[in-house]
């Protein structure tokens, strides 16, 4: 027994050498296999890695920074010009009111800006209307001729920036006041925005979204135009649309089936550097115009009789669109300013008199007058401050404006 217990003493620091030689090549192969572990997940998680520290980093940068806040000026137009070419000697201050009410920016929808035909809607490369009316409108806002002639784009081009102080300036002309950031075509759908040049250096993130839901579901006769970008640290989202046409019921569910698309299709670009919003109601300040044809739930004959006695008030309880803005499910939390002005559909050519109004002049074309041409937002930080349509007689619609006053934030650097 002393011997045996003698030989046990010998080897136990032995056998302890050893196990503690075994735990710590355990160790390390436990490390090492951990180690290979998260290097392929991180591989795997690279992009959620790059957003996580690009926000980390973005959330650094705000919190050394502070903000204040600006309010700026935004006029809203929509006119639906019937595929009218407009005269080179059209007064457009009647609609833009810029002499007496001067904005900061100025958002301009057109739809029909050329006749919706086969040709125009299969093959729509048709540009010519469309520079014509920047060239009016350049010339309105800096208070210009506008250029004699106009050129004719020989190819459709997707997203259209138009430097139009190049065009419009003649030597020895001082810089524009006012200079087009975007403008884009899609078929009889037309949006352009001009802003005072004071502001071009705090506009970034320009981005432009198109949806077709016309002929097919797809096609551009129906459909919107959307452009955002952010000015100072405020994101801004812009949609002009033309809607399905039409007074019966399954016309209205038509439009707000467009309406749907328009809200689930559009989609902005982005990257992963800048957390811009990617769909229309995510951004800060959304104004949605157009023609969005929407029309009076009431017997034509009565609508025509309380058009005669100017009760727009009675009219307005049976407007398709303000019920949707009160009970649908479409526009449901969007937001309108008070309508005091007749209905902008439908009128003789170059009249004063609805068509369908008039005994005199019955036709094919019979339809009940209606507030086709819209203006509505979404969102808080925007104040409307002036609703009204204008008196062209260019085309059977009459253009409607609003004026809005809108919260901006600013950043600047703490100390």
């Amino acid at each position: 027994m002393p011997l045996l217990h003698c030989k046990e003493n010998h080897w136990r620091p032995r056998v302890q050498e050893i196990m503690q030689s075994f735990k710590l090549n355990e160790s390390k192969i436990l490390r090492k296999m951990l180690s290979i572990g998260n290097f392929k997940e991180g591989n795997q998680n690279s992009s959620d890695a790059k957003q996580e520290t690009s926000s980390m980093n973005q959330a650094y940068a705000n919190a050394r920074r502070c903000f204040y806040h600006q309010t700026k000026r935004i006029f809203v137009g929509s006119w639906n010009i019937g595929g009218i070419e407009p005269p080179n000697n059209l007064d457009m201050e009647d609609w833009l009111d810029a002499g007496n009410n001067c904005a900061d920016i100025y958002v301009l929808g057109f739809q029909e800006i050329v006749p919706l035909n086969a040709a125009n809607i299969l093959c729509p490369r048709n540009r010519r209307n469309s520079r014509k009316w920047n060239s009016l409108i350049g010339a309105a806002l800096n208070n210009r001729r506008p250029i004699k002639g106009v050129e004719e784009d020989k190819i459709a081009e997707p997203h259209k920036i138009y430097p139009l102080q190049k065009q419009i300036c003649a030597e020895g002309e001082h810089e524009q006041d006012f200079q087009c950031i975007r403008s884009k075509q899609m078929v009889g759908v037309f949006i352009t925005i001009w802003v005072q040049s004071y502001l071009l250096q705090s506009i970034r993130h320009l981005s432009v979204s198109s949806v077709g839901c016309g002929i097919m579901g797809c096609l551009g006769n129906k459909g919107s135009i959307s452009i955002r970008f952010c000015l100072h640290e405020t994101s801004f989202c812009f949609i002009c649309s033309h809607l399905a046409s039409g007074g019966k019921e399954e016309d209205r569910r038509q439009r707000n089936v467009n309406a749907t698309d328009i809200l689930s299709r559009t989609r902005f670009s982005t990257d992963t550097l800048h957390d811009m919003p990617r769909k229309i109601i995510d951004h800060d300040r959304v104004v949605w115009l157009g023609d969005l044809n929407y029309r009076i739930y009431m017997p034509d004959s009565e609508t025509q009789s309380l058009i005669k006695r100017r009760e727009w008030e009675t009219l307005l309880k049976q407007d398709q669109l303000k019920k949707e803005l009160t009970e649908g499910h479409v526009f449901r939390g969007w937001h309108e300013g008070a309508i005091e002005f007749p209905p902008t559909y439908k009128y003789h050519p170059n009249s004063k008199d609805y068509i369908g109004c008039d005994q005199q002049h019955m036709s094919k074309k019979r339809r009940a007058p209606a507030w086709c041409d819209r203006i509505i937002w979404f969102g808080k930080g925007m104040k409307q401050t002036q609703y009204c349509r204008s008196e062209s007689k260019l085309s059977d619609h009459r253009p409607v404006r609003a004026m809005f006053k809108a919260d901006i934030k600013v950043a600047a650097n703490c100390r």
